[in-house]
């Protein structure tokens, strides 16, 4: 059976991949005469920018997943070799690694260039460290819903999905009085119907797609919400294992994709995402070369480091956004 970690280990080589290909012009797709203009495709029909005039939005994911995982059947850096009825020791405590040491270490990072986040926070992992919860929202980070615990929700019945959402959702909101606006599927695997839910529960946006890199609008349930887009290319998860990827690799992805987007920048809206997990990331090396990217990308003109949140507020409010009525 497919793992997470296979699933975003074979998303991230294709995502590196594509980053080799011989540079191009926007909208080329085929060899022409150099006579005959070449057509826009895509997304790419007419320059856009950000209203607020930012070169390139950052928007940084802190996944709090760590105490909410189950007792077995989750990913881990140790081989699925344990008979059953056993408890994975060793795999708990790299669990436990995630709210001892990991959150703590990048809360000091965002705090060092006074970025803030967003933190995508399962239910049962706010429940189990609630000061470590409320100390994030203290530090102006926001608080994401990501379910209630790792449970699938894509085979759920309306109505159990329904409550799988708002139980996660009233955990946060008890225990850091901020109500979640922003929705983050497990594996990013929905359902058909979640996107009405979410609607139906007041959320304003989500970020299970990897179809653009700009925020877009689409219609759900006759009234627009909010898709700001997720990535699998600067995803520390890859990291899982740290045999697919070293800290070094990915600080090297992190430069490749800033620099392309920030060049693209200069006619388009783009918004780099980079996902940061409390057991991957809040490690040394990890820090490190996140220390070592942001020092490098804060410093040129027009980036703009942003919470989901308020990206979505900006998509709403720009009449320039795209809107895809033909979304699935």
């Amino acid at each position: 059976m497919s793992t997470r970690k296979d699933f975003i280990r074979q998303s991230a080589i294709l995502g590196a991949g594509s980053l080799l290909l011989p540079a191009t012009g926007f909208s080329k797709v085929i060899d022409k005469p150099v006579s005959q203009p070449q057509a826009p495709v895509g997304d790419l029909q007419k320059p856009s920018k950000w209203a607020d005039g930012s070169r390139l939005v950052i928007s940084i994911s802190m996944q709090f997943e760590a105490g909410g995982e189950p007792e077995t059947g989750f990913d881990s850096p140790f081989p699925p070799n344990l008979e059953k009825g056993y408890t994975d020791l060793p795999a708990k405590t790299w669990f436990q690694y995630g709210y001892k040491q990991g959150i703590p270490r990048l809360l000091a990072l965002w705090d060092k260039y006074n970025i803030k986040v967003t933190s995508h926070m399962i239910g049962e992992a706010v429940k189990h460290s609630p000061d470590l919860a409320r100390e994030i929202v203290k530090r102006g980070h926001e608080a994401a819903a990501h379910g209630l615990n790792w449970t699938p929700q894509y085979n759920l019945s309306y109505q159990q999905e329904k409550k799988f959402i708002q139980d996660g959702v009233a955990i946060i909101k008890e225990i850091t009085g901020k109500t979640a606006v922003g929705y983050n599927c497990n594996w990013l695997r929905r359902s058909k119907n979640t996107l009405a839910i979410l609607q139906e529960l007041g959320f304003t946006y989500h970020i299970d797609d990897l179809s653009r890199d700009e925020p877009f609008l689409i219609p759900v349930k006759g009234k627009n919400f909010a898709v700001v887009p997720y990535t699998l290319r600067c995803n520390d998860i890859q990291l899982l294992e740290g045999r697919y990827f070293s800290s070094q690799q990915f600080g090297e992805q992190l430069r490749l994709e800033f620099d392309q987007l920030y060049e693209e920048g200069e006619k388009y809206r783009r918004q780099m995402s980079i996902s940061t997990h409390d057991r991957i990331s809040g490690t040394p090396a990890q820090v490190k070369v996140l220390d070592q990217f942001l020092a490098y990308a804060a410093k040129q003109p027009g980036v703009k480091f942003m919470r989901k949140d308020e990206i979505a507020n900006l998509a709403f409010k720009d009449h320039t956004t795209m809107i895809d009525p033909d979304y699935r």
